[in-house]
């Protein structure tokens, strides 16, 4: 994505509401310095630019009620925004939900709880649009598994495995389409390029069909807005396959 969202520091975990018209990330100026640095260093936080017209606005620190975040996973839904805050060496690891008073400040932080928390380490996850069905990435011991829970009587419950794209390797960072007719997430390369790759499921009358690798070479966290379009986070490495840059990159649907 062109400026004012890519800079030269690190953007990650892009996500962008169903009107088209909040788009929040992830940024911190330097991946290669350390968490706790980062935590003081007073820009490392979730960003937010908003949708003026063909273009988008100068990006704005979302500052948190009682919340010191570095790098973790976005998901918003109407006025309410839910964050993993994962990577915390020195914070424990949690999943908040905020409500958005006016706008501006988020604030009445709350706990998810334990059961998303810790019974069911969900990590970056997704909602689907009806709130009906949470999609995440399950560390089985030796790698990750996509699942998804079922909301019933105001609770999460049912993890269930999506057998049909799980595979003895790593399979996480899932996103639903907003029809819920497409499941894009991030393994491995299957085509012989290094690192994560982009892939694609359509919905089929049995379950998930086959996957297909639509984006490769170090991309990984898809989010598909309501148009189609694809944004992820492409990761520029060294030649000893150190992150030295995340960025934000978009593909357009034709």
């Amino acid at each position: 994505m062109e400026g004012p969202v890519n800079t030269r520091g690190a953007e990650d975990s892009p996500f962008i509401t169903k009107d088209l018209n909040r788009f929040f990330f992830f940024f911190t100026p330097d991946v290669r310095v350390p968490l706790t640095e980062q935590l003081i260093d007073t820009v490392t936080d979730i960003w937010l630019s908003k949708k003026t017209g063909t273009s988008r606005t100068e990006p704005r620190r979302i500052y948190l009620e009682s919340i010191e975040c570095l790098n973790g996973s976005i998901f918003a839904c109407e006025e309410t925004l839910y964050l993993y805050l994962s990577e915390r060496e020195i914070l424990e690891k949690l999943i908040f939900s905020l409500l958005c008073i006016m706008g501006k400040k988020y604030t009445d932080t709350k706990n998810c709880g334990e059961d998303l928390n810790v019974t069911y380490d969900i990590g970056k996850f997704y909602i689907s649009d009806d709130k009906t069905l949470l999609f995440y990435g399950n560390y089985n011991g030796n790698d990750y598994d996509l699942y998804y829970l079922t909301y019933k009587n105001g609770e999460w419950k049912d993890p269930t495995a999506i057998i049909e794209l799980n595979t003895k390797k790593t399979e996480f960072q899932p996103c639903l389409t907003y029809d819920g007719n497409e499941l894009w997430y991030t393994p491995d390369s299957r085509l012989g390029y290094t690192g994560h790759a982009v892939f694609r499921s359509k919905k089929t009358e049995s379950g998930w069909g086959e996957p297909e690798e639509i984006i490769s070479n170090f991309a990984e966290k898809p989010c598909v807005d309501s148009e189609g379009n694809i944004y992820f986070v492409h990761h520029f490495v060294d030649s000893s396959i150190n992150i030295i840059e995340p960025d934000i990159y978009y593909c357009k649907k034709k």
